[in-house]
């Protein structure tokens, strides 16, 4: 399910929170920039997607290395030996991305292939070895970005083809790295943080390191460089920033800062010789788009351009970015520096960036009725204009918000026009997810308001991670109340961050109060555990919806797979699946039994899993977990509401590395819970109360909290 957006005051501490080790003035100029240039470039620019005179679909044109039929090693390095990029121009390139509005550059210092663009001691497949260039590329352009005042990063691939070590290609981009191969990406690594000055960001891509070997990556560059920023396809969760999937927009909050790579087309990052490039100006929009809605969620927006062969970059990029950065001169106010959408609902006309005296409101769609309504905004108005221009608008405060009304004359054919909205005194809105203060409230992940991440052990295995929840209460009378914690054998002994109100204080979950269940689990009548699979997956999302499926038909349609009973299995006991899967393939095989219940009740179970889980209750998701340090099995302890009739218990066993994957289900648990009663806090009436919790020094800012069973009432 997709969530809305909005803001809870505390993110930008989360933020902080979330690189730790980097100088927060360095990582405010990264989060400032918005908008940086990503550069696809290497030898298979040479080819531009065709090879043997033949174009090649398959994959990505930076990859055909992988894909096209013959094309090994000594006939990749007779390409390089006739890659010779005379029209490559640093400068021109430094040029056009601060033409471009682009606060920094990213280029590929070595893709999947291995070839390096800069004089590297540790291979000859190499810029100054293997081609007749014999220029450092590297080092001019980091020059060239110093002489334009824009930030210099690199992007790194992990796996190697070219490194013989290194594990053979396969599907996944996913191997694993041997030591030696870890050794020589160190090594490399050292240089690129060496020789070349000042690095913003190191966007490493691909591969499977260890924990360790991540780890060991990670104080390596925050050693050489302390304000490189990080981007979490190290894996393992080391990452400083995390990266969404390509072209990624989320609509929902993410509580660490985030950067969203983006393609001018989807088939392709490298060139690509006959790609079809359609209409310039709808690409124009597409890109101006994907800025301002990434810019708006709080994200920064990285878009890459593939130059030639011969180093010249495809004019329609070009033209698309001097388009953009028009643009940008005009309402550089409305993107650089600024800060997300303040408000907690989408809205069908466009998006909006903010400063703590400024809303921009970048109109996308024309209104209903040319008006548009800011709801519960609080602050007196100075002015509202259209950026660049003397057009001043009427605008109204009324009980719904404020109104502002736009000339019906207002060109929306071109590029997006921005309403600039001045308050010299500040503003607020209504928070996120207000839930009145009433008797029996409970706050619990249910009704929480999630900032996410993303947990990511390697490329292949990433999934949105909730990090934190956060409530604002809306109290109906002032005094003084007692918060409650309740919880778990799955929660007992961890340590959260509790914020209530203005303060925040750790809180360790433990020495409460146990207290028998209220439930009857031998009146449960439970039918026999149904198994399908298994299926290509990553560890988060399924195939389809768990809402009332049918065991009779297949799943998740037609098309799909059957459910087979196993009467035999028993719950509380432990079974193993035969994996059944080609090395190095993502899989997940899904059980269901149905459970029925005389009455509503809440009843804990015991689930046991090994490489990631999730678990649902009539289609509800209530947990997700992966297995960052690859144990053999996992035991979670899951409260399930059970409705009065009939349940289906739903869990996914996802599966990366085991041959034999283990489950059981497990009703035969002590029914115990704990209760924590914590001092009294004061609220006032009409003054919103906010409420948030997360894990306190978690070992990375993305581990998913996991805490399915935590619940606070007030007394």
């Amino acid at each position: 399910m997709k969530r809305l957006f909005c803001i809870i005051t505390g993110c930008l501490g989360l933020l902080q929170t979330a690189s730790a080790q980097i100088e927060p003035t360095a990582l405010q100029q990264w989060r400032d920039r918005k908008y940086s240039m990503f550069i696809h470039f290497d030898v298979y620019s040479k080819l531009g997607g065709v090879w043997e005179n033949k174009k090649v679909s398959r994959g990505l044109s930076e990859q055909i290395r992988a894909h096209a039929a013959g094309l090994y090693n000594d006939a990749y390095e007779e390409v390089a030996q006739g890659f010779n990029p005379d029209q490559w121009n640093p400068d021109s390139i430094a040029t056009l991305a601060k033409r471009a509005g682009m606060g920094s550059v990213v280029i590929t210092s070595k893709h999947h292939d291995g070839f390096a663009l800069w004089d590297c001691a540790y291979t000859t497949f190499d810029i100054m070895d293997a081609t007749p260039y014999k220029r450092d590329i590297l080092k001019e352009l980091s020059e060239a970005c110093h002489r334009q005042g824009i930030a210099f990063g690199l992007y790194f691939s992990l796996i190697d083809w070219h490194f013989p070590p290194a594990m053979p290609i396969s599907g996944s981009n996913s191997d694993s790295i041997p030591p030696a191969h870890h050794t020589y990406n160190m090594q490399q690594i050292t240089e690129l943080l060496t020789k070349y000055g000042p690095v913003s960001e190191l966007w490493f891509d691909m591969g499977q390191m260890t924990r360790q070997q991540s780890e060991e990556m990670r104080a390596l560059v925050h050693k050489l460089q302390p304000n490189c920023m990080i981007g979490s396809r190290i894996g393992n969760n080391q990452g400083d920033f995390t990266v969404m999937g390509d072209n990624q927009e989320p609509d929902y909050i993410i509580g660490v800062p985030w950067q969203s790579p983006a393609s001018f087309f989807h088939e392709t990052w490298g060139y690509r010789s006959w790609q079809e490039r359609g209409d310039i100006n709808a690409k124009i929009r597409e890109k101006l788009t994907s800025l301002v809605k990434v810019a708006s969620r709080g994200g920064n927006f990285l878009l890459n351009i593939g130059p030639k062969g011969d180093g010249s970059v495809v004019a329609f990029e070009r033209d698309v970015l001097l388009t953009i950065g028009q643009w940008l001169d005009a309402h550089r106010d409305a993107i650089y520096g600024t800060q997300p959408d303040p408000f907690h609902v989408p809205f069908a006309w466009g998006s909006i960036t903010s400063r703590p005296n400024k809303l921009y409101l970048h109109l996308m769609n024309r209104p209903a009725d040319n008006s548009i309504i800011l709801p519960g905004l609080k602050g007196k108005v100075t002015s509202a204009r259209i950026m660049g221009t003397n057009i001043f608008l009427k605008y109204t405060a009324g009980k719904d918000g404020l109104r502002i009304q736009l000339p019906a004359s207002l060109d929306m054919n071109g590029l997006f026009p921005v309403v600039e909205l001045t308050l010299p005194g500040g503003y607020t809105v209504p928070p996120a997810n207000i839930r009145p203060l009433t008797t029996g409230l409970v706050l619990d992940n249910t009704n929480a308001f999630p900032y996410f991440s993303n947990a990511t052990i390697d490329y292949n295995t990433s999934f949105t991670s909730t990090i934190r929840n956060a409530w604002a209460l809306e109290p109906r009378r002032s005094g003084a109340f007692r918060p409650v914690l309740t919880y778990t054998e799955e929660e007992k002994g961890r340590t959260i961050d509790l914020q209530l109100g203005g303060r925040t204080t750790p809180v360790r979950l433990e020495g409460g109060t146990s207290f028998q269940l209220q439930n009857d689990i031998a009146a449960l009548q439970r039918g026999p555990i149904h198994i399908l699979g298994p299926l290509f997956s990553g560890p988060g999302g399924t195939h389809g919806s768990l809402a009332q499926v049918d065991l009779s038909q297949p799943w998740p349609n037609k098309d799909g797979k059957p459910w087979t009973a196993h009467p035999e299995w028993k719950n509380g006991t432990e079974y193993s699946i035969d994996a059944k899967r080609p090395a190095g393939a993502m899989t997940a095989h899904y059980l269901l039994q149905e459970i029925t219940a005389p009455a509503a009740q809440s009843v804990l179970v015991k689930f046991t899993s090994g490489d990631g889980i999730m678990v649902f209750l009539n289609g509800k998701q209530l947990l997700i977990q992966n297995n960052p340090y690859r144990k053999d099995k996992l035991d979670h302890f899951v409260l399930l509401p059970l409705q009065a009739g009939k349940n289906q218990l739903t869990v996914k066993l996802f599966n990366y590395f085991l041959n034999a994957v283990p489950f059981n289900i497990d009703f035969n648990v002590p029914q115990i819970g704990y209760r924590l009663a914590l001092p009294e806090t004061r609220m006032q009436k009409g003054v919103y109360f906010p409420i948030t919790w997360q894990l306190h020094n978690p070992s990375t800012p993305h581990d998913e909290m996991g805490m399915p069973n935590l619940k606070l009432s007030f007394e």
